[in-house]
Parts: C-alpha cells; structure tokens; sequence
C-alpha cells in the first residue's frame, strides 16, 4: 500500500505505537475503529507494519562486503559486554569508520542492512545492539521495544559510547569515526558529539532528539549533517533551539527538513519511506562522511 493511500490517522497511530508502550494488538485495534477516508483503517495500519526482507537492499552474502557479529568490553554499561553486527568492504583497509545506532527497539534486519549499506560506500561499519547485555534484538520489534525500555537508559548510553570507541580503535579503522543513527539513534549521536568532543569526527543524525542541556552544545566538536522529516512535530518542536545553540557556539552544521516526509521517511520497511527523500539523504550522508573522515 502506498504512503499515499493511507489516511494521515492511521500514520499518527503509528508514530504512537512506536514511541510508547503500545503494542501489536492494541495497535490494530484502535486502527480498526478509526473512521477513515479511502479505505479500512485495519488494513492501512498492518501495510505500516515493517517488512524487513522486502526492504533488504543489500544481501549479508553480498561480495562487496565481509560482514560479522563482534563482541566487546563495555565497561559501565548494562553488563559490561557488547555484541554489534561489523561489516568491512572489501580490501585491505584501513577504513572510515562509521557507527549505525538502531532506533528504539535494538538491532532490526533493517539497521543490519543499513550497516552494509555504509560499508558498500566504503565505510568500516558497526552496528551495536542495545539489547546484547538481555539476551539482544529478540526477533520482533514489539519485545524489542520493551525490552530496550526495560533497560537503563544511562547505561545503554554508555554501552553506545563504548561501541562508538570500539569501532574508532579498531585495527580496519583509519582512526577518522563517524556515527548515524535513526530517531532513538538520532538523539544518540548527539549525546555522542557532546561526550566525545574531537574523538567524533563527523555526526549524521535522523529525525533525532536534540541535546536536552543547551549548555552541552558548547562541548560539540563535530560537524553534524541534520535530517528531519516535515511532519514530525515531537522532534521538530526542538529544532529552533538547536539550531541557535549550534550557531552560538560555532559548531558546524547543517540542517535539511525534506519536504512531505513523516518521522521514519529513511526507514524503506513500511509505507512511511519516502524514497526521493531516502535517497537524498543518504547521499548527502555518504558525501558527508566521505568529506570528514577521509584520511
């Protein structure tokens, strides 16, 4: 079903379901009793339910690519181990390093195939999953949601830096690292920039929370590519202020708001990807990192 055809009720349902605690069941069935234009609300809300292997653009097997579960040392964190999915390019290397942050729901099929997409590019790519410290990504998105609640939220942080280090020392790294995240992501880099200051060399935040301390914006070393969706008012709401906070202390940035998008528009596994948006901005992204951490 495309984007198009379904009723802008049905999307702000979901963009509920995604953000809370509601799950599957409830979902449908609120979708099922809104009245809707063009069609049955049942049927628009389970086309938003993502389809991870229609949406894989990039095979595991794919030969560009050399792809691997890792774990590593993750002290202060949840459990003090981590576990993140490593995809090098082919080659010797060293490589630009690039960290790939799941949103709010751990390692998905859809950000593993966002990992090999960066390393098709050429990017030394690791995507860490919040969840390793209780047991990881669990298979569907409506446990993963719960279990990442579940978990304290500083210590996940901490387990994300340290993944963020990990993959900056790594021996296939050039010691150049860039990090990319997605909503929950999103606001991660940004904790990223401001906890890492020069050791993050580049940060690409989509549709992510700001900084939530204006006063952290002064310790942002990174120059930051920014994504927002059109339609997305919980984040955009913030976006005046950090953009004058970048500004007043100099933090390079820039900031591109895509035109008819929904919070999700990069996400190609539901009706709320916006493929010339997508497309754009991944462009820009990989131009971006191309430009900051070459070597």
């Amino acid at each position: 079903m495309h984007k198009d055809t379904i009723d802008p009720k049905v999307f702000d349902l979901y963009d509920e379901y995604c953000h809370s605690m509601m799950d599957r069941r409830e979902f449908l069935r609120r979708a099922s009793a809104l009245a809707v234009v063009g069609g049955s609300g049942l049927l628009m809300a389970r086309a938003l339910l993502p389809d991870y292997a229609a949406a894989q653009m990039i095979s595991f097997t794919d030969k560009r690519i050399k792809a691997r579960y890792v774990q590593y040392d993750s002290p202060g964190g949840n459990s003090g181990r981590m576990r993140g999915y490593l995809v090098q390019p082919a080659g010797p290397g060293p490589f630009p390093a690039v960290l790939v942050i799941h949103e709010n729901r751990g390692l998905n099929p859809h950000i593993e195939d966002v990992a090999r997409r960066a390393a098709v590019e050429g990017f030394l790519a690791l995507a860490p999953d919040g969840l390793a410290p209780i047991g990881g990504y669990p298979g569907n998105d409506d446990d993963g949601k719960k279990m990442q609640r579940s978990l304290d939220r500083g210590k996940l942080r901490i387990d994300l830096l340290n993944s963020a280090r990990y993959l900056k020392a790594h021996a296939l790294s050039n010691g150049k690292l860039g990090a990319t995240g997605f909503c929950f992501g999103g606001g991660v880099v940004g904790f990223l920039a401001v906890r890492m200051g020069g050791d993050l060399n580049a940060g690409v935040p989509f549709y992510g929370s700001a900084p939530k301390d204006a006063a952290d914006v002064a310790k942002i070393k990174a120059p930051l590519l920014i994504h927002y969706a059109e339609n997305d008012p919980r984040i955009n709401k913030q976006a005046p202020g950090f953009m004058a906070a970048l500004k007043a202390n100099g933090v390079p940035h820039e900031a591109h708001t895509y035109p008819g998008t929904r919070h999700g528009f990069h996400n190609n596994s539901t009706p709320r990807y916006d493929e010339a948006a997508a497309k754009l901005a991944w462009e820009r992204t990989v131009a971006f990192f191309r430009k900051h951490l070459s070597s």
